[in-house]
C-alpha cells in the first residue's frame, strides 16, 4: 500500500453484513480496515449519508446488477464524508488531513458506514461552502443526479424547468442547482411541510405534488408551456402534471423512478444514470460556491441505528437522512 497516513488502526467499527437480507442482518462489527491502492485515498468517515437505494443494496440487488461476487463481511453506504487520512502514491489533489465528500457506488473495498472508507480519489472533492460533515455526506449522489438530470434536459438560461418531488433527496438539490442555472422553477413538493421547504429553496412557484391543482397552477406559471422537467417521483399525478410541458419540451429521470413517467405525444423523455467523476463534481462545487445552498438533513441517526434509518426511508421525510460515525 503506497500512502503517506497515520492510520495505525488494523481494524475499524462498521455495520457490516454476514448476508444479504432484510433489517436484521444490519449489524455493528469489527471489521478490517480497508487498504488503499495508488489512485485512491482512505476517509477517516464522520458521516454517512442513507440512501433510498440502500435497502436494496442490502438484500443484493447492487451485486446482481454489477455482476459481481459479493466479499462478506460487506459494508453498506454510497456517500460519505470526513477527512482524508491517507492518500495513495499517485494522487496530488488531496493531502492527510483534507475535509472530502466522496461517493463510490457498489465499492468493493465496503461502504461509508464504517469509520473509514478507500475510494478512488476521482470519485472524491473538498467540501464545497459552509457545509457541515452530515450535510456533505448526504450531498454526493443526489447532487450529481440532480446536476446530471438537468444536462441531460439541456437546461438554458431563461428556461423554465419542473422538478417533481422537490422536496426529497434529489428534488430539493436539484431546484437550487436550476436556480444557479439560471432557470425559472416550477416545484411539486410533498406535503405542506414540503411546499414550505421547496420555498425557502427559491423555487419560483412551488405547490403540493398531492393536491388537485397542479396542473392549473403549472398552466398559469407557464401558459405557453413549461420547457423541461426532472422527475424523481412517478405515477398518475406525475403524468397529469407533465401535461404542462409544451410540444417539443424535455423530460428526464433517474432509472429506478417507477412506475416510469408518460409524457404527452411530442415531448421527449430520456433515462439516465447519476454518474460521477471529477468534471461534473468540480462542475457541482462550483454551483454550490455560487452562494448559500442547502442541503436539507432531516435526521441523523447514531452508526447503531442503520436499520431504524432505513426503515425511516419508508415514512414521509423531506431530503435525506445521515448516519453519525465518527
Amino acid at each position: 500500500m503506497t500512502q503517506t497516513s497515520k492510520v495505525k488502526e488494523k481494524t475499524m467499527r462498521a455495520v457490516a453484513l454476514d448476508r444479504f437480507g432484510g433489517p436484521e442482518t444490519l449489524q455493528v462489527q469489527s471489521v478490517p480496515t480497508p487498504e488503499i491502492g495508488p489512485d485512491e485515498i482512505l476517509i477517516h468517515v464522520a458521516a454517512a449519508g442513507v440512501g433510498a437505494w440502500d435497502p436494496f443494496e442490502r438484500e443484493g440487488g447492487f451485486v446482481e446488477v454489477l455482476g459481481r461476487t459479493p466479499k462478506f463481511p460487506y459494508v453498506l453506504g454510497t456517500d460519505g464524508a470526513g477527512t482524508v487520512a491517507a492518500v495513495g502514491g499517485e494522487v496530488k489533489e488531496f493531502k492527510v488531513g483534507d475535509r472530502v465528500y466522496a461517493m463510490e457506488l457498489g465499492n468493493p473495498k465496503g461502504g461509508f458506514y464504517a469509520e473509514y472508507a478507500a475510494v478512488k480519489a476521482d470519485n472524491a472533492a473538498g467540501i464545497p461552502g459552509a457545509l457541515t460533515m452530515e450535510q456533505a455526506a448526504v450531498l454526493p449522489t443526489d447532487a450529481i443526479t440532480a446536476l446530471a438530470g438537468l444536462e441531460v434536459v439541456n437546461l438554458q438560461p431563461d428556461e423554465s424547468v419542473m422538478i417533481f418531488g422537490a422536496s426529497g433527496g434529489i428534488g430539493h438539490l436539484a431546484v437550487q442547482l436550476a436556480k444557479r442555472m439560471g432557470a425559472r422553477v416550477f416545484a411539486a413538493a410533498s406535503g405542506e411541510d414540503g411546499v414550505r421547504l421547496v420555498k425557502q429553496l427559491g423555487a419560483d412557484v412551488v405547490v403540493d405534488g398531492r393536491s388537485d391543482n397542479v396542473l392549473d397552477v403549472a398552466r398559469e406559471f407557464a401558459p405557453g408551456g413549461i420547457d423541461a422537467a426532472l422527475v424523481t417521483a412517478g405515477g398518475e399525478a406525475t403524468d397529469r402534471a407533465l401535461s404542462a410541458i409544451r410540444a417539443g419540451g424535455r423530460v428526464a429521470y433517474p432509472n429506478g423512478v417507477m412506475p416510469a413517467p408518460k409524457p404527452p405525444a411530442g415531448v421527449s423523455v430520456e433515462a439516465y444514470d447519476g454518474e460521477g467523476g471529477r468534471d461534473r463534481i468540480e462542475k457541482l462545487n462550483r454551483l454550490i460556491e455560487a452562494g448559500p445552498f442547502e442541503v436539507h438533513v432531516d435526521r441523523v441517526f447514531p452508526l447503531e441505528q442503520a436499520a431504524a434509518a432505513q426503515a425511516a426511508l419508508a415514512q414521509h421525510h423531506l431530503g435525506k437522512f445521515a448516519l453519525k460515525v465518527t
